[in-house]
């Protein structure tokens, strides 16, 4: 789960991109590597159960810094945060449901398909994008009964949907970053995840997911794939390109990869690996599409003579949460 909040620190690339670069490659790290911790969660207490232990708990830790405003909202952003906490809360039920079936790399490959859907859907007029969707369905294809492969169905099913949900995380990142202040938005809209997941978690896990060992599975979990994350992603981004982002989130397959290998003994053929690189490409092509539109755009504006850095200024959404 990330934040859908991105900002530039304003240069384009040498050292100012070397500071943020390390920041978000220990935030994919993490990330999948919550997942893991979360996967042997997910066979004690169910995907509901660990939804709402991080969701709830992650809540908690992002209201405390962002202190978000309850009072004076209207009608149109409590919608707004309604249906992103929708949205954050089907994308990780889907998504733990879709690892009590499949090995994480293979999870996040698949799941992929969603942010890579919205980035060609957004763009759907340029070649290198239709391009990148292409490519994308090649490695999704091999991974499926289609294309040889012998995944389960349901759990690549699932997984799809956790993709489906994260394109919609995405769009209604932009609307909450928007209306909202900061995390603020992310706070309330996991608050409504909380809600929304406490009843199915009850009702499938019992008294089990009030025991204290995964109250505090649910506490890292929150912590490695929500919390920090979210501070490194941001701190990351006053110094780095969003498209250097993009490229960098292609990674997130490999590292779930490998965190359920050396977590859960996950081993992945020849096949999966294969798909997790022809996504990795996919991505990379979108990434530098974005990069060549937004260097046309700057050259056709030319000088403006402002001069002024664009540090802290909101210009892209790449949204990664899911993991």
């Amino acid at each position: 789960m990330r934040s859908g909040l991105r900002r530039w620190g304003g240069a384009s690339a040498g050292p100012f991109e070397a500071r943020g670069i390390p920041l978000v490659l220990v935030a994919i790290v993490v990330v999948q590597f919550g997942a893991a911790i979360a996967k042997g969660a997910v066979r004690e207490i169910g995907p509901f159960g660990v939804v709402f232990w991080r969701v709830t708990i992650a809540a908690v830790l992002i209201a405390a810094v962002s202190r978000p405003r309850w009072r004076g909202r209207g009608a149109d952003e409590w919608r707004t945060i309604v249906f992103f906490g929708i949205a954050l809360a089907g994308m990780n039920v889907a998504y733990y449901a879709s690892l009590q079936r499949l090995p994480i790399g293979v999870a996040v490959t698949i799941e992929f398909a969603g942010p890579l859907g919205v980035a060609v859907f957004g763009r759907w007029r340029s070649p290198i994008h239709v391009a990148a969707a292409g490519v994308a369905a090649v490695g999704v294809v091999l991974l499926s009964p289609l294309g040889g492969g012998s995944i389960d169905p349901l759990g690549a099913l699932l997984a799809l949907t956790a993709g489906a949900c994260w394109a919609a995380y995405i769009v209604l990142s932009a609307r909450v970053g928007a209306a909202f202040a900061g995390a603020s938005g992310l706070a309330l809209a996991l608050g409504v995840a909380s809600l929304l997941t406490v009843i199915p978690a009850v009702a499938t896990s019992g008294q089990a997911m009030f025991a204290p060992k995964w109250i505090a599975t649910g506490a890292a979990v929150a912590v490695l794939s929500s919390a920090l994350p979210y501070a490194l992603e941001l701190e990351a981004l006053r110094w780095i390109h969003p498209s250097t982002f993009g490229l960098l989130m292609s990674l997130e397959p490999a590292s779930g990869a490998l965190a359920g290998g050396i977590v859960l003994g996950e081993r992945l053929g020849g096949r999966e690996w294969a798909a997790i690189g022809i996504v990795f490409v996919a991505n990379v092509l979108a990434a530098g599409g974005r990069r060549r539109e937004r260097a046309s755009v700057a050259g056709a504006d030319g000088d403006r003579g402002g001069g002024e850095p664009a540090h802290g200024t909101v210009v892209d959404l790449d949204a990664q949460p899911g993991a």
